[in-house]
């Protein structure tokens, strides 16, 4: 497929390029003291990804250890209520751990085990990438430091527990608005006293080359099972297909399955309590050109040009920029990103769950939503939805702000 010059056939062959850009967006604007780190990873990186041993390794932990394929689930009931549209979701709620992040923290712990790395260092917002990495660290018997904010730990005690209890040391980001951003910048800071001794496991396709690239190319697993589950489930691919977008790890692995295919994909970015800045953590749709963390994207800005205060009701998704590679396709015109409210968001979360018994993540109900909508507003065809987590985290939180519906 050709879409705006892009042959699409070897996209992945040519993007990024060799300095991890997606034509201007990525890059790695990092210290110099934080190059040869990135090199480092890079090397090893392009070293084992062609390795049988590490593949063999992976493809065995991603069958025995995570339980995947996780499957997809006709949402029959949901569908026939909402119209003619019929939706499916790629149950990543369903991967060990409960949301898509395992994919790339088994493949990033292993990577520190290839280099002789004897401490993993991340951050994270709705706590799933935290527990993700600390399960691949108890796996592998690595250190683990995971730093989060305190509004997010607050709001997300049940991964704070887990994180815990699978041996982790979970840091407490106590500046700025201590969500996701002060955690990211809080972990590189720390990285950067300890590059020779652990390996930094970003949780998005964020930050400097080769973590944009490098965190996709591990996700392309569910993007690669959703096509072929699909295929054998209905003989045809799906019209559109969906996901949430903060960072925008779960949906750059799930749209590479099907760059290449006449299928619309939709991104769908967090409004939040609405357009106004401060109130949402739409930088897609309403952000600009800049560099944060050491990457090129799209981000929001205050009057000043920095990052701006951002808000989601989700935590994993209230960051003020977006993976270099969205930026790219969004600006070729290849994926669609739009937004939905925390309002349809948590309505989403209420009727997956009555309806298919099924509790999403909030930041997947985004994607639900949005599905819902267009099963509204459609006559026919067929949404593909991907359920990038299980709602166990926010059932506390949903309960004490929204009640039981």
């Amino acid at each position: 497929m050709i879409h705006n010059g892009i042959d699409f056939s070897t996209y992945f062959k040519n993007y990024p390029d060799e300095s991890g850009f997606f034509g201007k967006y990525g890059g790695a604007y990092i210290a110099p003291e934080l190059q040869k780190a990135m090199v480092e990873i890079t090397e090893a990186y392009f070293t084992i990804c062609k390795s049988r041993k590490f593949i063999d390794e992976l493809r065995r932990i991603r069958r025995e250890f995570q339980g995947r394929p996780t499957p997809i689930s006709h949402l029959e009931r949901l569908s026939n209520k909402l119209g003619n549209v019929q939706l499916y979701v790629k149950r990543e709620d369903l991967n060990h751990s409960g949301a898509h992040k395992l994919n790339h923290c088994m493949g990033e712990a292993l990577l520190a085990k290839y280099m002789g790395k004897k401490k993993v260092i991340a951050e994270t917002g709705a706590g799933q990438h935290g527990v993700a990495l600390a399960t691949a660290a108890a796996y592998f018997g690595l250190e683990c430091d995971i730093y989060m904010g305190t509004v997010d730990i607050k709001k997300q005690a049940p991964n704070v527990a887990r994180m815990k209890i699978l041996g982790a040391n979970v840091v407490e980001v106590t500046h700025g608005l201590q969500t996701l951003k002060e955690a990211v910048d809080a972990a590189f800071d720390a990285y950067a006293k300890e590059y020779h001794d652990a390996i930094y496991c970003i949780g998005s396709v964020l930050g400097p080359h080769p973590f944009p690239m490098m965190v996709r190319d591990f996700q392309h697993v569910v993007g690669e099972e959703a096509r072929e589950q699909f295929l054998h489930m209905t003989g045809e691919l799906p019209d559109t297909i969906v996901a949430c977008v903060g960072g925008g790890s779960n949906a750059a692995g799930f749209f590479s399955g099907f760059l290449n295919d006449p299928v619309e994909i939709i991104g769908v970015e967090p409004l939040g309590r609405g357009p106004k800045l401060g109130d949402h953590a739409a930088s897609l749709k309403y952000g600009t050109e800049g560099i944060m963390h050491g990457f090129n994207s799209i981000m929001l800005k205050d009057e000043n040009g920095e990052p701006a205060p951002v808000y989601s009701v989700a935590s994993g998704l209230d960051y003020p920029s977006s993976g270099p590679e969205h930026a790219f396709l969004q600006e070729i015109g290849r994926v669609q990103y739009d937004v939905v409210d925390d309002d349809a968001t948590i309505d989403a979360f209420f009727e997956l769950s009555r309806m298919e018994g099924i509790i999403p993540a909030i930041e997947s109900a985004h994607a639900v939503a949005y599905g819902m909508k267009l099963a509204r507003e459609r006559s026919h065809g067929s949404v593909l939805i991907n359920l990038s987590g299980r709602g166990d985290k926010d059932m506390d939180y949903v309960i004490e702000h929204y009640g039981i519906r």
